[in-house]
């Protein structure tokens, strides 16, 4: 287990932090990054107030541009319901948003988005037929859009949001296995840059 507490990926443009420290990762060829959850690993608040949970290993840094656009290819070794590999958008341990490849309760890839503010908005999206695909985030001062693609080329819409102001914020990769033992996700082709979409439901 590497216990660093900050690394450098080539294409994010500062060091990541780790918040809650994964079972085990690595930086391998081109950059990719690998993160192992352990068991029972979750970040969720239930709006019902029956349980609220933030200890899924998450590689996080302090994006420098107020607008910019982050995307990854991300695969997950899926073995339990739940299990996921997440883009996330984090200001607070209150108020954050991820954008999930995740392992349906009908053992199917399924995109997921939660949002949090206090509370987490739960919302189940597309059924994939790969353990693999896409991921994206689009920031700008006012809003957050996250959008899915199964090449890399053209993106679906997945939401469209606010967060409110963001002060502290940080961005970043996670894995999770809240209901399984563990979980491995590998986040490659990162790419990070600053600038908007011209059309959040362009496909571009």
């Amino acid at each position: 287990m590497r216990s660093r507490t900050q690394f450098i990926l080539s294409a994010i443009p500062q060091p990541l932090h780790w918040k809650n420290q994964p079972l085990d990762w690595q930086v391998g060829p081109d950059d990719a990054l690998t993160i192992l959850a352990g068991e029972h690993s979750d970040w969720f608040i239930d709006p019902a107030g029956n349980h609220a949970q933030d200890n899924a290993p998450s590689a996080l840094f302090a994006p420098p541009d107020a607008s910019f656009i982050l995307s990854a290819k991300v695969a997950v070794d899926f073995a339990a319901t739940f299990d996921a590999g997440v883009l996330q958008i984090r200001e607070s341990e209150e108020r954050w948003a991820k954008l999930c490849l995740e392992y349906s309760p009908l053992q199917q890839p399924m995109i997921v988005s939660v949002v949090t503010r206090d509370a987490s908005d739960d919302c189940n999206s597309v059924i994939l037929d790969s353990r693999e695909v896409y991921l994206r985030v689009a920031l700008t001062p006012q809003t957050i859009a996250f959008h899915y693609s199964r090449d890399g080329a053209y993106w679906h819409l997945v939401r469209y949001f606010s967060l409110g102001n963001m002060e502290h914020l940080r961005a970043g990769f996670s894995a999770q296995s809240p209901t399984g033992r563990q979980c491995r996700a590998v986040f490659s082709d990162i790419r990070y840059r600053a600038g908007v979409l011209k059309d959040n439901r362009s496909g571009e």
